[in-house]
């Protein structure tokens, strides 16, 4: 009885710390979601779908503190040997481990759907940074912040910025010279001729696409086991 006892601590334990990570990392991304909100609000007719991906940091801290309120319950019933909180616990993991799998076949059939929408508002992005960058301070402090973080210009490149406020100011932003020159002409950003953001997060999720699936699948793995052994522990 003490090793199910202990090999549900040890599954828990874990359940409860990747609830802390997606909170975390929830907190992170809604702190800075707030450069995404205003360069959408100047996106004339953007897709309302897209404006959905802002509440993605909410998502993860829900999930997150789902996670740690299963990871608690499974240690304090495998512990206190009750039988209502083992219930509860697997009730509870059952229901997170099928939405896991309904979100992951979402995810894959609404993936190329996604790409569809972000490749289809590229002209409106080009057109809202030609109006808006430079001229509007909250607008082109999101853009500042997002090249920065992101290390890429403008959403397709530097041409985006070509007839901008900004441009007929002070040439194009330092982002699109990888931040080497004092002032980033245009031959200097033809030669440097860095990556648009539209790029960049295709290049960020292709390049982490592994590891995010090799992730799920130890947490989903970890959810069968502590299932498996809370019936166990119910049972006995």
């Amino acid at each position: 009885m003490w090793i199910l006892k202990t090999i549900m601590c040890v599954f828990n334990g874990v359940i409860f710390l990747a609830g802390g990570v997606a909170v975390f990392v929830g907190i992170l991304v809604e702190m800075n979601s707030k450069y995404l909100r205003t360069v959408l609000d100047h996106i004339k007719d953007s897709p309302p779908v897209l404006a959905q991906l802002v509440n993605v940091g909410y998502l993860l801290i829900a999930v997150g503190a789902v996670l740690a309120i299963m990871g608690f319950l499974g240690c304090c019933g495998a512990l206190c040997e009750s039988k209502c909180m083992l219930l509860t616990f697997f009730i509870t993991v059952l229901i997170v481990f099928l939405a896991e799998v309904a979100g992951a076949v979402l995810i894959l059939l609404f993936q190329p759907t996604a790409e569809k929408l972000l490749v289809g508002i590229r002209l409106k992005v080009a057109q809202s940074i030609k109006s808006s960058y430079g001229e509007n301070e909250v607008f082109t402090t999101a853009w500042n912040e997002t090249m920065s973080l992101m290390k890429c210009c403008g959403y397709n490149n530097y041409t985006d910025f070509t007839g901008s406020p900004f441009e007929k100011l002070y040439q194009y932003p330092n982002s699109c010279c990888h931040e080497k020159a004092e002032q980033c002409t245009l031959t200097a950003a033809k030669i440097e001729n860095t990556s648009g953001c539209f790029g960049a997060v295709i290049k960020l999720v292709e390049d982490n696409s592994t590891l995010m699936a090799g992730v799920a699948i130890c947490i989903a793995a970890i959810e069968v086991c502590a299932m498996t052994v809370s019936v166990l522990l119910y049972k006995n």
